[in-house]
Formats: C-alpha cells, sequence, structure tokens
C-alpha cells in the first residue's frame, strides 16, 4: 500500500518506517505536528521536542514533507474519543486530510507500542478517513524492540529525559546503542520502560536505513524546565545542523533495496517460536508486556488492499476479524475439510435441523443478560434473515431496557459462509459505533429456510435500589473495557469492523473468535493444523494479557475449540492442554470456519483464576452416559457446566446387552450402536435437571443462567424439538440450539453448557 508516514523524529517513527517498507508498502510521503509556542509541549499525543530538525527528513528521504501546527490541547482526556474541536486530535484529521488530498495513500503509518490513548486517536482518525493504520511496533517486547532497532543501524540519540535513573547532564545526547545497558538495569530497578514508552525519554533519529543522508547536529542546548534532584526533566534544543551525504547509489535505489543489507525482523521471524512443540511461547505465554472505532467502508476497503498484497483472496468478506477466502484442503494441511468429508459429515445427518424461533431474554440480578434462540429466517443472499435476526435483538433488548452498546458478546452461527460479506454488511449497519461486542461466527448445518441463529450475552450494571451505586467496589464490579485494535501490527489479528478482540465486565474477559491469521499480512498461516492452534491461542494469550497484564492463557474458565475435520480435535487438546490448568474445552467439528481455517477458539477467562474448583463427574441415564465437567470460584458467583450426553452406557452388562445384537462393523462405521435406542423425553428432562443442580449447587435453583445444546442430528440423537421441550421446565434458563457435524466423539449426541454469572 502507499503509506503516509508520522514522524516525530524519535526511533519508533522510524524503525516502523522500516518495518512497513520491509511487509512490502510503499512510504510515498511524511508527516509531522509542529509547536507553535514553545519548543516541548507535554502533548498526549505527539513528541514535539527536536521538532527543528524534522525538516529534514524530507531531502534525508526524498519525499514530501506535511507539516501541520498544533498547540498539543488535549480536549478530551478519557480513554476512548470522539470528534471534538480544538482537540490536538483534530490537528492530526486535518494533516492527513491534507496529505490525502494531494497524494494518493492507503494508510499511515505510526510508531505506537503500548499507549492506548495515542493508538485509540490514531485509529480513529484513520477510521474517519478511510486509512489503514500500520502500527508494526504494537505491544512487541520492549527490551527486544529496542535491540532489534540497534542492530538494524537506527541511530537515535536520547533528546529528553524525566524518569528516576536518567540524568539530563549524563544521558542527554547519548546514542541509544550506549544507553541500552544502563536502561535496562533501570527497568530492574525502577520499572523503566525501556523503550521510553512511559515518557522516560525522547529521541531523535540521525540516521537510519531509508536515510539516503544522515543528519549532523552541529550545536545545541539543553534545557532544564526541571532540576528535581529524584527525576530532573532537561531536554536539547537543535541550534545548527546538517546533512551529510552518505552512499551516492543509495538515491537511485528503491526503499526495499535500502533495507535488504539490515537485520530487519519480518512477520515471518516472529512466528519462528510456533515451530518448537516445547515452548510454551507457541500460545504467547511468553510476552512480558501487558485497546475503538467501528470501521468504515472506505477503511475495510483499504484493508483488504494489505490482503491483496501478500495474495489476493477468492472471496472478500470470510473472516471475524478481516475478509478473507475459503479453501479446501485433506486433514493436516493448511486449509478446510475435502469435499469428500464435508459430503460425508452432512449426509450422515437424518434431518438438517430446523431451528426453532423461541427468542429470549433472562436477566440476573449482577446486571447479566442472557438472549437466545434468535433466528434469521429468509433470503440470505440479500441479508434478509440476518436483517430480521438482528431486529429481533433490538426488539428484545428493548424489552429489558438495554440498548445494543449494553451488548457484551455476540455469537453467529450461519449456514453458509460464502454469504459472510452480505451478513456483514447489514451486522456493521447495527453495530456502528465505538466499543462494539466481540463476535464469534461459524458455519452451522442450519436449514435453508433458517439461514441464522444468534445469541447474545449483554451487561448493564444493577443495584437493589435501581440507582448507579458510585462506590468503589461496585465500580470494580461493573466497570466494563473494550478493546477494539484496529490498527495492523504483528501482535495479533486487527480488528477492522464492528467487532472487537475482548471485552471486560469486572473480572470476566470474553474474547472473540481467533484464527490463525498472521497479523501483519491478516492472512492464514501456512503448517497444517498444530501450527494454526498454537499461532491462534498465541492471539487469545496476548489478548487476555491485554486486557489485565497478570492474566494468562491458562486463566480461561470455559471455551469452544471449532475445527472442520475430527482428525483435528487430538492435536487441538493436546496444545491446548499443555497451557492451560482445568479450563473446560468443547471440540466441536462444523463445516466451514472463517477463511478456511482449520480450527478457531471462542474463549472468556477469569481475571485471578487461581481461586478457581474444578469437578468431573458423571451417572447413567437409560442406556446413555452423561459425563459433566464443573469450574466455579471460590465465592461462588461464576459456574460453567459442560455436559456430554453418549449413546452406550458404561454400565457392562447393559454394553453386552447392546453388543449382543449388532456387529463391531456396524458401529465402528457410524459411532454409534443402533440396537440402541434414542434418549426418551423423560431422560433428557432428567438430564438437564442434573446438569442444571449441578450448575446452580449452593446457590437459588431459580436462579437466571444459559444453556447452549450443541447437537447432532442423526438416528440416535434426539430431536430438536424433544430437546426444546424438555427444556420448557427451566423458565429461568436462556437456551439456544446449534446443530453441528460432530462433537468430541463419535458416541456424543448432545453438548449442553450452561453458565452462570451473579
Amino acid at each position: 500500500m502507499r503509506v503516509v508516514a508520522l514522524v516525530s523524529g524519535g526511533k519508533d517513527s522510524c524503525y516502523n518506517m522500516v518495518q512497513c517498507v520491509a511487509a512490502g508498502h510503499d512510504i510515498v510521503a511524511l508527516a509531522n505536528l509542529s509547536p507553535t509556542s514553545k519548543d516541548e509541549l507535554d502533548s498526549y499525543m505527539y513528541q514535539t521536542v527536536g521538532h527543528m530538525g524534522v525538516d529534514l527528513y524530507a531531502e534525508a528521504m526524498g519525499l514530501p514533507l506535511f507539516r501541520q501546527a498544533t498547540e498539543g490541547r488535549a480536549i478530551i482526556q478519557d480513554r476512548d474519543y470522539c470528534p471534538t474541536p480544538e482537540d490536538e486530535v483534530e490537528d492530526l484529521y486535518n494533516l492527513l486530510l491534507r496529505v490525502k488530498n494531494e497524494v494518493d495513500i492507503e494508510a499511515v503509518a505510526v510508531g505506537a507500542i503500548l499507549s492506548d490513548y495515542q493508538r485509540i486517536r490514531v485509529e480513529n482518525v484513520c477510521v474517519r478517513l478511510g486509512l489503514v493504520s500500520l502500527a508494526y511496533l504494537w505491544r512487541r517486547e520492549q527490551g527486544e524492540l529496542l535491540q532489534e532497532m540497534i542492530d538494524c543501524h537506527i541511530n537515535a540519540i536520547i533528546i529528553k529525559v524525566a524518569a528516576m535513573g536518567l540524568e539530563p547532564a549524563k544521558h542527554l545526547g547519548m546514542k541509544i546503542a550506549d544507553m541500552k545497558p544502563h536502561l535496562v538495569k533501570m527497568k530492574e530497578k525502577y520499572g523503566l520502560n525501556i523503550c521510553g514508552e512511559g515518557g522516560e525519554y525522547e529521541t531523535f533519529t540521525l540516521d537510519c536505513p531509508l536515510f539516503t543522508k544522515s543528519i549532523v547536529i552541529d550545536e545545541y542546548e539543553m534545557v532544564l524546565p526541571s532540576d528535581n534532584s529524584v527525576a530532573a526533566v532537561g531536554y536539547l534544543n537543535f541550534k545548527q545542523f546538517h546533512l551529510e551525504n552518505k552512499d551516492s547509489t543509495l538515491e537511485n535505489k528503491t526503499q526495499q533495496e535500502r533495507i535488504a543489507p539490515f537485520p530487519v525482523k519480518t512477520w515471518s521471524d516472529l512466528l519462528e517460536d510456533l515451530q518448537d512443540p516445547d515452548r510454551s511461547g507457541g500460545a504467547g505465554e511468553e510476552d512480558e508486556e501487558e485497546p475503538e472505532n467501528s470501521g468504515s467502508d472506505a477503511a475495510e476497503a483499504a484493508a483488504m488492499l494489505l490482503v491483496s498484497e501478500v495474495g489476493k483472496p477468492k472471496e472478500e468478506g470470510v473472516n471475524n476479524n478481516a475478509s478473507g477466502d475459503t479453501q479446501t484442503s485433506t486433514p493436516g494441511h493448511s486449509s478446510a475439510v475435502t469435499p469428500t468429508l464435508e459430503h460425508t459429515l452432512l449426509t450422515d445427518l437424518a434431518e438438517v435441523v430446523v431451528a426453532t424461533d423461541k427468542a429470549a431474554a433472562r436477566c440476573n440480578d449482577a446486571g447479566w443478560y442472557w438472549l437466545g434462540s434468535i433466528v434469521g429466517q429468509g433470503d440470505e443472499t440479500k441479508g434478509e434473515a440476518t436483517n430480521q435476526a438482528l431486529c429481533k435483538l433490538k426488539d428484545l433488548l428493548a424489552s429489558e431496557s438495554l440498548s445494543l452498546h449494553n451488548v457484551v458478546a455476540v455469537s453467529l452461527y450461519i449456514r453458509d459462509m460464502e454469504n459472510y460479506s452480505v451478513i456483514n454488511q447489514q451486522y456493521k449497519k447495527v453495530f456502528n459505533f465505538i466499543n462494539p461486542p466481540i463476535r464469534v461466527c461459524v458455519q452451522a448445518p442450519l436449514a435453508q429456510q433458517c439461514p441464522i441463529v444468534l445469541e447474545a450475552i449483554a451487561f448493564k450494571p444493577q443495584t437493589v435500589d435501581g440507582s448507579n451505586d458510585s462506590s468503589s467496589e461496585e465500580m470494580r464490579i461493573n466497570r466494563v473495557h473494550t478493546m477494539h485494535v484496529q490498527g495492523v501490527s504483528h501482535w495479533a489479528p486487527a480488528n477492522i469492523g464492528p467487532y472487537s478482540q475482548a471485552v471486560r465486565v469486572g473480572d470476566l474477559v470474553y474474547v472473540a473468535g481467533q484464527i490463525a491469521l498472521v497479523p501483519g499480512t491478516m492472512q492464514m498461516v501456512e503448517g497444517g493444523v498444530r501450527k494454526q492452534c498454537r499461532l491462534a491461542l498465541r492471539h487469545v494469550a496476548r489478548i487476555v494479557r491485554a486486557m489485565d497484564p497478570n492474566t494468562q492463557l491458562r486463566d480461561v474458565v470455559q471455551g469452544v475449540c471449532y475445527v472442520t475435520h475430527p482428525s483435528y480435535i487430538p492435536e487441538a487438546r493436546r496444545e491446548w492442554e499443555k497451557r492451560t490448568n482445568n479450563a473446560i474445552v468443547d471440540y466441536v467439528v462444523v463445516p466451514q470456519l472463517p477463511k478456511g481455517a482449520l480450527l478457531e477458539w471462542q474463549v472468556w477467562a477469569h481475571i485471578g483464576n487461581s481461586r478457581f474448583e474444578y469437578e468431573e463427574t458423571g451417572c447413567c441415564i437409560g442406556l446413555h452416559r452423561v459425563s459433566l465437567r464443573k469450574r466455579w470460584n471460590y465465592e461462588n458467583t461464576v459456574s460453567v457446566v459442560v455436559c456430554y450426553v453418549s449413546t452406550g452406557s458404561s454400565n457392562s452388562a447393559l454394553t453386552a446387552l447392546a453388543s449382543a445384537n449388532t456387529s463391531e462393523t456396524e458401529e465402528s462405521e457410524s459411532g454409534h450402536n443402533p440396537s440402541l435406542p434414542v434418549i426418551s423425553a423423560p431422560e433428557l428432562g432428567e438430564v438437564f435437571r442434573y446438569t442444571l443442580s449441578k450448575l446452580h449447587k449452593g446457590v437459588d435453583p431459580s436462579t437466571t443462567c444459559s444453556v447452549r445444546v450443541l447437537h447432532v442430528s442423526h438416528s440416535k440423537a434426539p430431536p430438536p424439538t424433544e430437546v426444546r421441550k424438555a427444556l420448557e421446565e427451566f423458565p429461568n434458563v436462556v437456551t439456544t440450539l446449534v446443530p453441528v457435524c460432530r462433537l468430541t466423539d463419535s458416541r456424543t449426541v448432545l453438548s449442553i453448557c450452561a453458565v452462570r454469572h451473579q
């Protein structure tokens, strides 16, 4: 893509330019915000110290430089931002608007590393202008990142210090290569950010691989606005400087050729940890570091240019996180199920399930709302079914005095992934606001007349008297925090659209469905199911850690791993169990996943997961085996149960009786003994009573909860109408029935997931 680079003079913006070129983009212009009244503004957004030397960048790189004056006024200091006159963010908008009007650009390069405040505002401007944010340094481990800059010959000097352990007289003017050992010591001693992301220091780049000329500072003065004995503040003002010629052939070389001699790490280098099966880093647990506006049509269109540079997708719009294509392959390879297997899975079904439209919403005293069984009908190629389902969702929310802004998570089950782009167009018309909910979207074997099923979770703070309690404990419990990172980086896949990576409510974190997209290219990783599993899990780990720096992948409480072939389940289970502790995970076979992925993870986590208990139990009901796993925290305010119903009892006498009436060949082909009866309606009722008794153990059995029933349709599975009828006994339960191709093993006919939050 054609890129304008935001440059401050610092090392981060320069190295991000190098990263953009390494990713195949073309830097076509530079842009800078400069102060008008004084040299150092202490802006929340922009580095202004050293601004007088930025003009030299244009000649050093042979590119036009656009500059805009700023007073550095942060009128909106909240985490989220909406366009506000006189705010310093509008200076950036005006600058980039001018660049876009004069130069053909598609993306903006920004050197943000850790500041959500800065990232959110740059992304806000990019969305408004239909541009893609390229932030390849985002959430990189800072010690590793600084060393990469040094190795890549980013020659930058310290021009401002403002932290304990940094002294103006001693450290101003020093090169980052010489400063790194001291910065590491100060990190250990005071917790200093090695790259200066806490404002500890600022830099000015004198040379980098993209420069055809280097900058030389001839004269400067030291300014000491604060001579605090603990953390003195000081910076340099340049008085005289000039450019010095380097290799005369550089001006005739392309940007790619200029960086070629230098060791620039690319997306492929940052996936090397996925190769070693024994390293927990495959799930991102090695990261030492700890993210909101809806996507516009223009921003999404520009983002697709990024995808097309790596490999143009066959059909746009088939992905939870970006557009993509659908593919086919064989087990163990890097795409979806073979046509033969998909045909077998679907034609083995006794009937394609007709979803039952029993839309309902229930809430509990803590403010959690569950909305389920929302069915869309009509021609999905025209978006009719999606529009109908979303209208039902809005009506349900309104009936509970809620709005779309209260929605935390949405799960979409669609009949045909080829219609994803149409579905997404309808979806983003509804969720077109800052901080949209997380989303999961998978294909399910739904009936043609009911091509979409939707379920959702919402939250609204509740108090006994209906007022807003502002006590600190209530604020902690009721706090909602959404992370919607739209910039392309090496961290995790960008969400350029109406859905977020994660939403945290109090101590609960809901994560969007994660597939194995390479963050820097937004394309599926190659290498088979194991590599896809590791990369997708690394995304989950990094996202939950970004929501809380002390939270790990092992803090996931419950999840679903959707796969497109039964043979992928053992590999996914092995990778999961290496990295987690007693998390309850369902393994579910579906016809297809976004972008031809082999698997997708849908999880939620709990901060402080060490305070959870685990129980595994089961029973026999008739000739069926019921296996149950439960997790709950010590306070018993959060509980989840997953219950499997399988054909064939563990009772040896019953098993022998069944075996006498069938051949071993018959059972092995279908996975189900044809002589065993289908579970009866009374037995189904007993299963649900058993499941909910475990979920509600220790609390009022009328407590509201959510139940999702994943079911396989074949001759040994109960009809969906019988399942729904059995659940009518429990009016406090919000249920959603989802048909799937296969569950965790060939004998399992139902997977019942029940959740309650109090």
